[in-house]
C-alpha cells in the first residue's frame, strides 16, 4: 500500500512560529512579542476564563454532541433557526467539511491570491482544481476577474471578508451584484472570521443571503470564529450559517464531539461578555492605526485593514527583516508564506509591544 498521490501533493499547514520554539532556537530569555497569528492581545474573555475554571472538574464527561446550548445562543444572537447553525473546531474544520461535501475529482473552485491558505488543499485532496485570482492594486478581491473564472465545473467560490492576509473587504453593493451573476449550482462561501472587527457601514453580512436561500440563485454559506474578538483561539471554536440541506450534510460527516465541552462553555460565556468585545474592538482599532503609521514611516505600502492585522509591502524581500526580528524576540508573518515575498503580515499588539516592534524595525531599516 502507498499513500494516495493527492495526499503527497499537500503541504502541511505552516503556523506562525510558537513563542517557546523561538526561545529554544535563539536562547531568548526576555519578553517575546508575538505579532504573527492574529491573536487577541488582551487574552481571552474574563467571563470565558471564569466559566472554564468552574467547568474543569467535569472534563471526564463527553461534550454535548449537538452543542445545543451554544447553537441556541447563536441562533438567538443572529436571528436564524438553530438547524442552520453548525459548530466546528474552529472555522477551519468547517472549511474542510465544505470541501468534502461539494468537491469531487475534476471539479473546480475559485479563491483570491493571496488568500487564506486552507482553501486550496481541499481541491488538491480530492483531485479538483483551484483558480487563484490575484487581488487588485488595493489588495481587494477582484470580483470581475473571479467571475470570468467561473465555468461549468465550478462548485465553490471562496471570499474571505475581510481577506486574510490583506485585511481588505468586499462591500455590500459589489458583492450583491457578484452573487446575482453566479450560476445557481455554485456555492459561495463568505469566510467572516474577522467580521466583528469591521466598522464599515457597507460591510455585507452573509446572513442576508443565507436567510434568502433562493432556489434560483447561488447558495451562500457564512463562517464565523470566536478565536479573534473573544480570544478563544486555544480552545478552537467556530460556527457557520448553512442552508438547511447543507447543515444536514455537515452533520452526517463531522466527527462526533467535534466541538469539545470546554470550547462550548467558553464560547457561551464569551458571547455574553459585551464589555470585553468592545475593549477588543477599541484596542484593535488603535493598534491598526499605530501599525499603519509605523510601516508607512519606512515607505511600506500598507493596505486598508478591517481585520486585526496589517499587510505591508516593503518593496523588497522581507525574509531578512523577518529573520532579524526573530533574533530580537519579535515574531511576525513573512509574506513568502502567502506567495508575496515583499510583504509582512503584522498582527495587532498592546501599546508597549508595538513600541518594541517600532524600535526594532527602525534599527533594521
Amino acid at each position: 500500500m502507498s499513500v494516495k498521490e493527492t495526499i503527497r501533493k499537500l503541504t502541511p499547514y505552516s503556523p506562525g512560529k510558537p513563542i517557546e520554539e523561538l526561545r529554544r532556537e535563539f536562547g531568548i530569555t526576555g519578553e517575546i512579542i508575538k505579532l504573527a497569528s492574529n491573536e487577541n492581545p488582551l487574552g481571552p474573555s474574563p467571563k470565558a476564563v471564569e466559566a472554564l475554571q468552574k467547568a474543569a472538574k467535569e472534563i471526564h464527561r463527553y461534550p454535548d454532541a449537538s452543542g445545543f446550548e451554544l447553537r441556541q445562543a447563536l441562533a438567538k444572537k443572529h436571528d436564524i433557526p438553530i438547524e442552520q447553525i453548525v459548530l466546528g473546531s474552529g472555522s477551519d474544520e468547517l472549511i474542510h467539511y465544505i470541501g468534502l461535501i461539494f468537491l469531487e475529482a475534476g471539479d473546480h473552485q475559485i479563491m483570491a491570491d493571496p488568500g487564506f491558505s486552507r482553501y486550496e488543499p481541499l481541491a488538491t485532496l480530492v483531485g479538483a482544481t483551484t483558480s487563484k485570482v490575484p487581488v487588485d492594486k488595493n489588495g481587494k478581491h477582484d470580483l470581475e476577474a473571479m467571475a470570468r473564472e467561473v465555468n461549468e465545473k465550478t462548485k465553490i467560490v471562496w471570499i474571505a471578508n475581510p481577506n486574510n492576509p490583506t485585511g481588505t473587504i468586499v462591500r455590500k453593493r459589489e458583492l450583491r451584484s457578484f452573487i446575482d451573476d453566479l450560476p445557481k449550482n455554485v456555492v459561495l462561501v463568505l469566510d467572516e472570521a474577522y467580521f466583528d472587527f469591521v466598522e464599515d457601514s457597507e460591510m455585507p453580512d452573509s446572513l442576508e443571503w443565507v436567510r434568502e436561500n433562493r432556489a434560483d440563485k447561488a447558495k451562500v454559506i457564512g463562517l464565523r470564529s470566536l478565536s479573534k474578538t473573544y480570544g478563544l483561539a486555544g480552545v478552537r471554536i467556530g460556527y457557520g450559517f448553512f442552508p438547511p440541506e447543507f447543515a444536514d450534510a455537515i452533520h452526517r460527516i463531522r466527527m462526533p464531539f467535534n466541538a469539545n465541552s470546554l470550547a462550548q462553555i467558553a464560547a457561551l460565556a464569551a458571547l455574553g461578555d459585551k464589555e470585553f468585545l468592545e475593549r477588543s474592538k477599541k484596542t484593535n482599532r488603535e493598534a491598526i492605526e499605530k501599525l499603519t503609521e509605523i510601516c508607512s514611516k519606512y515607505n511600506a505600502k500598507v493596505y486598508e485593514s478591517h481585520a486585526n492585522f496589517v499587510w505591508a509591502d516593503f518593496g523588497r524581500p522581507t525574509q531578512p527583516i523577518y529573520e532579524a526580528l526573530l533574533r530580537k524576540g519579535i515574531i511576525v508573518r513573512p509574506g513568502s508564506t502567502f506567495g508575496a515575498p515583499n510583504c509582512l503580515r503584522i498582527s495587532v499588539g498592546l501599546p508597549h509591544e508595538l513600541e518594541i516592534f517600532e524600535k526594532a524595525l527602525g534599527s533594521l531599516l
